[in-house]
């Protein structure tokens, strides 16, 4: 039996959250969306929350501002993060972060299913 893990995906886009849960609801996780940063970390979810998959440019509070507020808070979660900017600036900050993957969109579901492999590897061997 699949040990479900609790996702978050994190994206001001309709389209991606939706194409992200169906992908990662057939490989047997159980995910929760959101449509911006203070949505997720307001959820009362992040104690939970096995993985983040988050989009880095979105209104309000960024994907990487996010992250950071986690960390400062003590909450070490495995996070992937997405984006469509070519800007390489974001990916040198979420590497110093301690991101696990980094995707740019468009990106396969393959590539995303390894990321999570890759996160919840860490995060089981962080307890």
């Amino acid at each position: 039996m699949v040990t479900r893990q609790a996702i978050a995906i994190i994206d001001d886009d309709d389209n991606v959250r939706s194409s992200l849960d169906s992908l990662l609801r057939s490989y047997g996780y159980s995910v929760h969306l959101y449509d911006s940063a203070e949505t997720f970390l307001t959820s009362g979810r992040v104690i939970s929350t096995a993985c983040i998959v988050s989009d880095i440019q979105m209104p309000g509070v960024n994907g990487l501002q996010m992250y950071q507020h986690l960390l400062a808070q003590g909450h070490v979660i495995p996070v992937i993060f997405i984006t469509a900017s070519a800007d390489d600036a974001p990916r040198v900050a979420a590497s110093k972060l301690g991101a696990c993957c980094y995707l740019s969109k468009p990106f396969d579901g393959q590539s995303l299913i390894n990321c999570l492999d890759i996160a919840l590897k860490s995060n089981n061997k962080a307890h």
